[in-house]
């Protein structure tokens, strides 16, 4: 886009019914709030980390007949395991418990250890509940160094996801386009992990990858508002920014509504009828595509302004 002038007599008329641009220091000052927000819980409270990035063993255990949480619970703790989390999902006959390994000298000394406290478990499942028909259906376990270093390359992962993206719409587009995609982008991943956190979910390889999943969603909604922007400047390169993004987001609003519409649909519903891990994925997309349609027309697009305006004082 060449450089125009950011305001403009005309700029209420004939770009569409909605003025987007108009309401960006509204939206755009909300977002940060949730943003700041979100990144102080997060530091604060913590992530409450899954047995992928933290280390740890987990059992999944179905029973024929329902079972009292609390009993579980009360025969898990009484086996000297030290701090063990009982988990259920679905209906009152399948669970998840979940505890950290006591570490051995070497590892050798460590896999024993490991063994005979999952051995201690089973046996407890066994015999305790012998009458509930218990199934053990999965046995994970993984050690804190694997952990931490899963930890280390999801987030690896995604500060080299937005590193490409930033060259990549630099290179597709022009400079003053790729702030507002990586903002963007980040913005959608910050908000959604801290309402993940905040309801209390575990974060693990899985929802990495559905955040992953999301980055690769907003970033193509941000292309077609961007395509869409260029289109528009081209017809009417003799007025403002601001009418040209309004322009170009009320003329592919439907398109967006009923794209994002569809997917935000198929992931709600998902995680209404589903349960354990495919239903946290389905939460964390659910969230994610609501934030990612968001920060598409309130964040990305109008950064391009924000953007102008730099150049313009840095020219001055």
């Amino acid at each position: 886009m060449n450089q125009k002038k950011i305001n403009s007599k005309n700029d209420n008329e004939g770009y569409g019914r909605f003025d987007f641009v108009g309401k960006t220091p509204l939206f755009g000052g909300i977002s940060l709030l949730l943003v700041i927000a979100s990144l102080v819980y997060l530091a604060v409270g913590g992530i409450n980390y899954g047995i992928d990035f933290k280390g740890g063993t987990e059992i999944q255990v179905k029973f024929g007949q329902s079972v009292s949480i609390d009993d579980i619970r009360k025969s898990a703790h009484s086996l000297g395991l030290g701090e063990v989390g009982i988990q259920g999902f679905g209906d009152s006959s399948e669970f998840i418990i979940r505890f950290q390994g006591e570490p051995g000298k070497d590892d050798k000394e460590t896999n024993a250890k490991l063994n005979d406290a999952i051995g201690k478990v089973k046996g407890m499942i066994d015999t305790q509940f012998k009458d509930k028909q218990p199934d053990i259906r999965r046995v994970d376990s993984v050690g804190p160094q694997v952990g931490a270093e899963l930890k280390r390359n999801g987030l690896l992962a995604v500060f080299y996801s937005l590193l490409v993206i930033l060259i990549y719409v630099a290179l597709r587009f022009d400079y003053k386009y790729s702030p507002g995609a990586v903002v963007c982008l980040a913005h959608d991943a910050i908000l959604t992990l801290g309402i993940f956190v905040l309801v209390g979910k575990e974060v693990n390889v899985s929802i990495l990858a559905a955040i992953l999943t999301l980055i690769g969603y907003s970033l193509n909604d941000t292309i077609v508002v961007f395509d869409r922007i260029r289109e528009t400047d081209s017809h009417y390169h003799d007025r403002s920014s601001k009418f040209i993004i309004n322009k170009a987001i009320n003329d592919m609003l439907g398109r967006t509504i009923i794209t994002s519409g569809t997917v935000f649909t198929s992931a709600l519903c998902l995680w209404i009828f589903s349960t354990g891990t495919v239903s946290d994925i389905a939460f964390a997309i659910t969230i994610g595509m609501f934030f990612g349609t968001y920060s598409s027309i309130f964040v990305a697009a109008p950064m391009m302004i924000l953007m102008e305006k730099m150049k313009a004082l840095a020219k001055a």
